[in-house]
C-alpha cells in the first residue's frame, strides 16, 4: 500500500513600501496611506499573516500547501495593487448602447439611474461605491476610483442593471457595456 504524504513548507513573500506611504498591519488586516488618500484591505489567508516590517509587507505563512499558497500571492496581488491605486485612478470607460429607445443615464450620489431603457417607465438603479466617481459625456460613460475592486465592482453594478433577462443577446443587445478596463493592473 502506497501512501502519500504532502509536505508543508514555510512560504514568505515581501513588498517594498514606496516613499510617502505608510502602512500599518494586524493580522488580516491592512492600512495603507498615503495623503489624504487611505485604503484598507482584509487578508483573507486564514493560515497567513501580514506585517510591516523594515519599510516591507511581509506575508507570512508557517506551514503553506497549494491552497495557502494560493491564498497568500492571491492577497500578495491585491495589496500591489493596492499601493498602485494611492498613485493613480483606476478608470473603466463603458457605453450606453441602443437600438431603438434612447436610454439615458445620470449620477445622483451613490445612485446609477438607467431611464427609458428598452422604452421602460421604470427607472433603473445601479449603486455607486464609495470612494468612486462616475462621469457621463453622452453615451460614453467614465468610472474611477483608487481602489480597483470598488471602480470594478461599481461598474459590474451598472452592467447588470442594464442586463436583458429572458433574451437572445445577439438579438437583442442594448444595454451598458465595459469597452475598457484599466491597463497595468495586476
Amino acid at each position: 500500500m502506497l501512501i502519500s504524504i504532502k509536505m508543508k513548507k514555510e512560504y514568505n513573500l515581501e513588498i517594498e513600501i514606496p516613499d510617502g506611504v505608510e502602512c500599518h498591519a494586524d493580522k488580516h488586516e491592512i492600512k495603507c496611506k498615503k495623503g489624504n488618500l487611505e485604503l484598507e484591505r482584509k487578508i483573507s489567508a486564514p493560515n497567513a499573516a501580514v506585517k510591516v516590517e523594515d519599510g516591507k509587507i511581509k506575508f507570512l505563512c508557517k506551514k503553506a500547501n497549494r491552497k495557502d499558497i494560493a491564498m497568500v500571492r492571491a492577497n500578495y496581488f491585491h495589496v500591489l495593487n493596492m499601493l498602485k491605486g494611492l498613485d493613480e485612478e483606476f478608470v473603466y470607460e463603458m457605453e450606453i448602447c441602443y437600438v431603438h429607445f434612447p436610454a439615458t443615464a445620470k449620477a445622483e450620489g451613490n445612485k446609477f439611474v438607467i431611464t427609458n431603457f428598452l422604452g421602460e417607465k421604470v427607472n433603473r438603479i445601479a449603486k455607486i461605491l464609495k470612494g468612486v466617481k462616475v462621469e457621463i459625456k453622452g453615451s460614453k460613460i467614465s468610472v474611477s476610483g483608487n481602489d480597483i475592486e470598488k471602480a470594478g465592482q461599481t461598474a459590474a453594478n451598472i452592467e447588470r442593471a442594464s442586463k436583458v433577462p429572458k433574451r437572445d443577446r445577439r438579438v437583442f443587445q442594448d444595454g451598458i457595456f465595459i469597452t475598457k478596463k484599466p491597463k497595468g493592473a495586476i
